[in-house]
C-alpha cells in the first residue's frame, strides 16, 4: 500500500520551535515523508532554528535553498522568503509579505495545495495570529488532510482557533497524537511508530 501523503507541510508562528521539536522528537528515524516547515521569522534571524530542531530529530534538517528538491527530511523556510511548493521541488519568492508576514504559512499551504491536492497533509502548529487558516481551507477544498493542534494545548491558541473556525473538520491533536498519525500517513516504510521523546538519541 502506498504512502497516504506525499508530502507534509506545517505552519506555526509563537510557541512553534518548542511544537515543531516535540513532534520532530516522537517521530522514528527512518520517516519517509518529507516535512515542510513554515515559522515566522524576521529577516535578522539566523539558521539557529534548523540547528536546534536537528539537535530533536536523526532526519536531516536544512533551510530551504530555491529549487531544492522535495525529498525526505525537514525543510525549514528561510526567514524573509515565502516557500512555495512546485511538485518535486521547492521555490523561493520575495514577493510583498502576506498579512505581514514572509513567510506566509498560508502562501506555502496554498501552493502546495495546488501542487499535491490529495496527497498533501497541513499541520497548524501554535501561533498568535490568523495566518495558516485561508491556506488550510485551500488544502481541504483540494481534498488534502488538514491537521491542527488542540488550541487548548497550544503555547498561543489564536492560530490553530483560527484554523478551526475556518476548517472545522480538520482533525484535532495533541503533539503526541500528531506525531502518531504523521507516522499512520506514511504508510509501511515506516519500521516503527512514534516514540517516546527518551527513546530518542543524537547518531
Amino acid at each position: 500500500m502506498a504512502a497516504a501523503v506525499d508530502l507534509v507541510v506545517v505552519g506555526t508562528s509563537w510557541g512553534g520551535l518548542h511544537a515543531v521539536s516535540e513532534v520532530l522528537r516522537l517521530l522514528p528515524g527512518d520517516y519517509p515523508l518529507p516535512l515542510a516547515v513554515v515559522q515566522h521569522r524576521s529577516r535578522e534571524s539566523t539558521s539557529l532554528l534548523a540547528d536546534l530542531l536537528q539537535d530533536c530529530t536523526r532526519l536531516p534538517v536544512h533551510e530551504v535553498e530555491d529549487q531544492d528538491a522535495v525529498a525526505p527530511g525537514v525543510h525549514i523556510a528561510p526567514p524573509d522568503y515565502h516557500l512555495l511548493v512546485d511538485r518535486g521541488h521547492f521555490s523561493l519568492s520575495v514577493d510583498p509579505p502576506v498579512r505581514f508576514s514572509r513567510p506566509s504559512i498560508d502562501v506555502t499551504f496554498g501552493s502546495a495545495a495546488d501542487a499535491y491536492g490529495p496527497r498533501l497533509a497541513a499541520v497548524v502548529l501554535t501561533g498568535a495570529n490568523d495566518d495558516g487558516a485561508r491556506g488550510l481551507a485551500c488544502v481541504a477544498e483540494r481534498g488534502g488532510l488538514a491537521l491542527v493542534q488542540d488550541p487548548e494545548s497550544a503555547e498561543s491558541p489564536t492560530m490553530p482557533a483560527a484554523a478551526l473556525r475556518r476548517v472545522p473538520g480538520a482533525e484535532v491533536h495533541t503533539l503526541p497524537s500528531l506525531a502518531r498519525r504523521l507516522v499512520t500517513l506514511a504508510g509501511p516504510r515506516v519500521r516503527g511508530g512514534a516514540r517516546p521523546a527518551t527513546e530518542l538519541r543524537r547518531p
